[in-house]
Order: C-alpha cells, then structure tokens, then sequence
C-alpha cells in the first residue's frame, strides 16, 4: 500500500489515531511515489551547489513549508560552537570481474573481510557455485556485459576459492590467493572498480566523485553520500566560524539499499556494519555539549555509529560492530540535528529520519521536495533537519 502524497498540502491537522502508530511499525507506513526523473544519475558540480532543504521549526511539515537553500548555505544555518560529525569512510573498489576456469564469467561485491584476505561477497550467477570453486581475476577486467567471447585468459594474475555460503546474506565466503606482504585492499586499485547504486544506471561521475573529500578509511562498499556536498573550501569557511568537525568511521554496507522486508518493522533484523568513535570524538562532543553547542550529524551513517556508540546509555569510544536500528520512538542519546540525503522508500534509512521528526511529517517533507523537483538518492540533494525542528534544542 503506497502513501498517495498530495503535492503542495503540508497541513495537517489531525489529531494522532491508533492507526498512525500502526504505520509507524508497518513497512507500508514508508512507502512513497518517485517520480524516475528525480532520481540523480550524476552529482552536482561544484559538490557544494546542490540545494539545501532546511526543516527549521516543530511546524515545518505539518502547518509550515521547509526553507529552501543551497548547500554552501550552510555556515550560514548553524551556530558557533556546533559540532559536525563526519564518517571518514572511504569506498574501497568493491566490485570485481572474473571467470571460471570453464571461462563462464563471474561477477562479485565484496562485502566486507571476515578474516586476512577472506572476504564476504555477492557472486553473479551464484546458485550453481560450488564450494572449492576458484574465480580468475584480470587487472582491469572488463564487465560482464561487455565480454565479446567466454575464452578463459590464461595469464590469472589473482584468483579466489569458494569456501562456504552465508544463509544471511546469500552471499559466498571467499579466499583471496594474494601475494606474500599485499593485502587484497590494495590489489582492488588495479582489479576492482567502485559499485555506484543499482539505481545509478547511467552515470558520468569519476570514481572520486562518489567519495567525500575527507574520506579516508577504506572499507566502505558505498559512499556517505550525505558527506559528498562538501568542498575544502566549505569546510574552512565552517571552520571560521566555529562550526567545528569530528570524525567516526562507519564502512558502509550492502544493507544500506536493501529494503525492509519484514512487515512489522520491529520485527526486522539490522544488518552489521563496523565502527569506530574515537576517544578524541567523544572528548569533542562532550566539551561541545557542556558550552551549549549541538552535535550535528552528518548523514544516516554517522548517526547510526555515535548512537551505535552510546547504546549503553553513555557515549564511550568504540571499535567493533554495530547492529542498532533505529525507528519511530527511538530515545536519542547523542545527536541533535542531521544532514542527509532523500532516501529510498521502504529503507532502514528513511526509518531512522522518522525516528528524529516523525513519519508522516517526513513523508509530508518529501512530498514538498518532489514538488519543487529535488534531486534524490545518492547523487541527490540534501536535507538539513535543525535541532529545533527535532525538539532537542537545548533549553527545550
């Protein structure tokens, strides 16, 4: 059942029903209608010229429209003494063509390293994959689609054994052959190629283009796409402002485009993805909240690893996995007000922004944006939901 949003309406005045709590736990509840030309194939150029929709007031959403901006905006919209918290994840080349040695072609995404150089991944076709089954990688391998014959080229330079499937993911467990002192991390420079989203379909972007100009600690298979809107340049003008910057890591996961596909949503199982808060983070985002300052979280993925982080109660650095969701009725321990892309529908993703301002308000929000033609998903525009919008103004 798709929520029929009514373009250029954001009033609503009814009182809240049992039966919005009722969508708030049914995957039905975050269903929205896209139109396909709204979803960005390429990203602004310069990063920064995207626009900028400010959710500034309890009200906007519900009796007030958002503010509309441009995302070099931003010094403009925050306040001395704020704290951005960035994820300095770097999306590594996840993506690999190979073949087998019957020259049927293969396709894997890695999804993250279980142990050295063993690795979690999709293979394409997987069903009739064996165990003990090797795949022969070619530096700069072209795509499947792209193979004039099925002959095997002899000259493997990498290879990697199937060594057991996983129930969870459908995936396959995979070990790399890699030269004595490499890591496969580094080999993916010359073998690999950066996964866009499969909703990216015709894009022109280079490869740096989907990765955040901070971005530092491969791991990522997808961009903190909230992170792509800024530029150096931006981040110093933030800088002379007092606006301040910490970072986390959160590698990005196949989960992240995944719907949701249980009904109840609180029946759903998140999916892991590895974090890390730093100790210098944490000393940064307490003496931040002790002088008044609000902690801004810049995109989904940095929220998920700070509450990740607190979910004993209390912020503490933190190296590991996490597998917190996050939905309507969330009790908020450590983020005030985010930045973020439009997010896919029935995702954990547009599910975690409802937690901070309600779903029907951020449906009502989105309804706005594709009503004044915002570009959406990765490559999209972005969001800013202040503190006050979310009720969490300190004073409040």
């Amino acid at each position: 059942m798709k929520q029929k949003l009514v373009q250029g309406n954001l009033k609503d005045t009814s009182r809240p029903q049992a039966k919005d709590f009722e969508l708030d736990c049914s995957v039905a509840g975050y269903d929205y209608e896209l139109p396909p030309e709204l979803i960005a194939q390429n990203p602004a150029v310069p990063r920064d010229s995207s626009r900028l929709l400010v959710v500034d007031s309890p009200t906007t959403g519900i009796e007030a429209a958002s503010l509309h901006h441009i995302f070099h905006d931003l010094p403009g919209l925050l306040r001395s003494g704020d704290l951005l918290i960035m994820n300095n994840t770097r999306v590594i080349p996840a993506r690999l063509y190979g073949h087998k040695s019957t020259g049927a072609k293969i396709q894997v995404l890695l999804l993250e390293e279980r142990q050295h150089n063993c690795w979690l991944a999709l293979v394409k076709p997987g069903k009739s994959f064996k165990l003990g089954a090797k795949i022969i990688f070619e530096p700069g391998q072209l795509g499947i689609r792209d193979y004039k014959d099925s002959s095997p080229i002899p000259s493997s330079q990498l290879t990697a054994t199937v060594l057991e499937t996983d129930a969870a993911t459908g995936g396959r467990l995979l070990q790399f052959d890699v030269p004595e002192g490499k890591t496969l991390v580094e080999l993916l420079e010359v073998f690999g190629e950066v996964p866009l989203p499969p909703y990216i379909t015709t894009s022109e972007a280079a490869d740096e283009q989907y990765q955040t100009v901070y971005a530092k600690q491969p791991g990522a298979i997808a961009a903190p796409t909230a992170g792509l809107h800024f530029t150096p340049e931006l981040l110093e003008k933030l800088r002379d402002r007092q606006i301040n910057q910490a970072f986390v890591t959160l590698h990005v996961g196949v989960g992240t485009f995944r719907p949701v596909e249980v009904e109840d949503v609180t029946t759903h199982q998140m999916h892991e993805e590895w974090i890390e808060v730093p100790a210098a983070t944490v000393e940064q985002i307490r003496a931040t909240k002790a002088a008044g300052g609000r902690i801004i979280a810049v995109g989904t993925t940095a929220v998920r690893a700070l509450e990740g982080a607190a979910k004993s109660g209390n912020l503490q650095p933190y190296c590991g996995k996490t597998d917190l969701f996050i939905y309507p009725g969330y009790q908020w321990r450590v983020v005030d007000g985010l930045i973020t892309n439009f997010h896919l529908p029935r995702s954990s993703l547009l599910m975690l922004v409802s937690a901070l301002i309600g779903r029907q308000r951020l449906l009502n929000i989105y309804n706005e944006a594709i009503a004044f033609r915002y570009r959406f998903y990765s490559f999209g525009d972005a969001m800013l939901i202040l503190p006050s919008a979310a009720g969490v103004e300190s004073g409040e």
